[in-house]
Order: C-alpha cells, then sequence, then structure tokens
C-alpha cells in the first residue's frame, strides 16, 4: 500500500471533481468536508493499483481544514490456467472461448516453437537442428520458449492460458522451479470411442484451411467436398495410439497439480462444455475477489 506521506495535497472547491477515470476503476465518495488530491508525479496510481480509504485518519492542514487520506491497493490478480485434452478433446476451441471471455494470453508450445523458428531467434535455430534431424526438440529448450512468453508483459498483466503443455513432469517441475503456479488446471475428458470417431471424421480444406467433420460438420458445398482431405495421421490405428501417449502424459503431469484440477466433461457441445469451465473460472475469480477484500480489510 502507497505511503501516506507520498501524496501531494491541494485546496478542494465547493464542488470537488472527481479523480481522473483513467487512474481509478471505481467512483470515489467524498466525505463532506474534504480536500481534493492531487497526485505528484512519485505518487501516481499505476494501471494495477486502485485507490482506497486508508486508517491514516484525519491530517490538520495549516487553515485547519481536515481529509482523507487516500493509498493504493493492488488490482485483483490476472487468471493463471493450463488445460489439458487428448487430440479431438474440442481443446482449441475452448481455449478461444475461454479467451474471448476473460482476455487471458493464449499460449500454446507448438505455436511458440514455430514462431522461434521462423523469427530465426538462437531457441528457434537450436529447435530446428534437433527437427531437421527427425529427433525430439529437448525440454530445456521448449521450457525456456514457454517461461519468456510466461514473463512477458502483457501475460502478468492480463494472465495467461496455457494450452496443452506441461506435458511431463520434469516439464511441470521446470515451471514451478521457474515460479509459475497455476490458479487451475482444466482437464477435458472424453470418451475413446467420442475422441476416435471425432479424428476419423476430420476433413481440411487446403485452400482454406477450414477443419470439417463428416457428420458433424460436413463441407457447405460440393465443390469444397471434393478437395478436402484427411491428415495421414488421422487413422484409426494412429489416434489410437496418440491417445495412449496422451494418457501417459496427463497423469504424469495431474500429480503435480491434483488440488487445483477441474476435470470437464468434454462430449457434449462446445456451448456445454463452456458452461462448465466458466463455471469454474467464474468461482476462481469470486474466491481471489474475497481473498483480495480480506487483505485490504
Amino acid at each position: 500500500m502507497a505511503s501516506c506521506s507520498s501524496l501531494n495535497f491541494t485546496a478542494i472547491s465547493s464542488n470537488p471533481q472527481k479523480l481522473p477515470s483513467s487512474s481509478i476503476s471505481s467512483p470515489i465518495v467524498q466525505r463532506p468536508v474534504t480536500s481534493h488530491l492531487s497526485f505528484s508525479k512519485s505518487s501516481s496510481l499505476h494501471s494495477d493499483q486502485i485507490p482506497i480509504r486508508t486508517h491514516c485518519g484525519k491530517v490538520p492542514q495549516p487553515n485547519g481544514a481536515g481529509f482523507v487520506v487516500l493509498g493504493c491497493a493492488r488490482k485483483k490478480e490476472p487468471l493463471r490456467i493450463m488445460i489439458s485434452g487428448a487430440p479431438a478433446s474440442g481443446k482449441g476451441t475452448q481455449c478461444e472461448l475461454i479467451t474471448q471471455k476473460y482476455g487471458l494470453v493464449h499460449i500454446a508450445a507448438g505455436d511458440l516453437l514455430r514462431a522461434e523458428i521462423a523469427a530465426g531467434s538462437e531457441n528457434g535455430k537450436q529447435a530446428k537442428e534437433y527437427m531437421d534431424k527427425g529427433k525430439l526438440v529437448p525440454n530445456e529448450i521448449v521450457v525456456t520458449m514457454v517461461k519468456e512468453r510466461l514473463n512477458g508483459p502483457d501475460s502478468r498483466e492480463k494472465g495467461w492460458l496455457l494450452d496443452g503443455y506441461p506435458r511431463s513432469s520434469s516439464q511441470a517441475i521446470a515451471l514451478k522451479e521457474f515460479g509459475f503456479q497455476p490458479d487451475l488446471f482444466i482437464l477435458l475428458e472424453v470418451p475413446e470411442e467420442i475422441l476416435v470417431e471425432r479424428v476419423v471424421g476430420r476433413r481440411l480444406d487446403p485452400i482454406t484451411g477450414k477443419i470439417y467433420h463428416l457428420k458433424y460438420s460436413p463441407p457447405e458445398t460440393e465443390e469444397i467436398a471434393s478437395r478436402v482431405t484427411q491428415r495421414f495421421d488421422d487413422t484409426e490405428e494412429k489416434v489410437k495410439l496418440r491417445l495412449q501417449t496422451h494418457h501417459q502424459n496427463v497423469e504424469a503431469v495431474l500429480s503435480m497439480y491434483e488440488d487445483i484440477t477441474v476435470k470437464v466433461n468434454g462430449s457434449g457441445s462446445k456451448q456445454e462444455v463452456f458452461a462448465q469451465i466458466n463455471g469454474a473460472l467464474t468461482q476462481l475469480l469470486e474466491q481471489k475477489q474475497e481473498k483480495l477484500g480480506t487483505v485490504a480489510a
């Protein structure tokens, strides 16, 4: 909380002006005989602070007028969320809905990897060397990329949604050692037979990049239907192997986040699934707000 002595004060007129709306998140109720606050550069409110009353009481002015001193308290902390789901669990759709509503920074390790390679960064060059040899990119390279993105100013300000990462206990341990602990770990659960059906029926439009499903979301026209293609690994045999790997990875990671894991039934419509996630996030925000109020009091 800001020190009372760091504030400068000027006299107030009989019809005081409100503080600039850009500096506060809610209106301040003024007492009848008070003085308007004029903040110096050293005491200006930051974007992550809101004015609140302190217990400093009334401080006498030379002319005998009294006023209430205002201090500063931090806004509620942004959300830090991890989400995991098997191939075709609808994780991508839910990530989009979550970021739209809550304004979180969406972070996916695969996207970071491709972006670093495209940018020609040092991490990207190292990763590309392994990929060109057909090898897996070492954990330490990927973890470094994720750490740097989580430390970005937008991630720290808005909060983050870490998509499909960590995938192993060693990755989870590394993130914890770097100081990154989620508020919630969301696990989308879908029966394997539904996942297989979703994957095998998927088709890609090579021109637009849009994903279709022969049963649930077929192409709009015959022209599009004639050109859609199936990914080479979207076969029943290969998807079952991918699911097996996914389940092994999730079991290893869940032990790290068991106390904050929320399991969501992902077999319904996207709206039904999001309703479950939204309920959990709403409850989390309420708990954070209650905690903030307790600290402020």
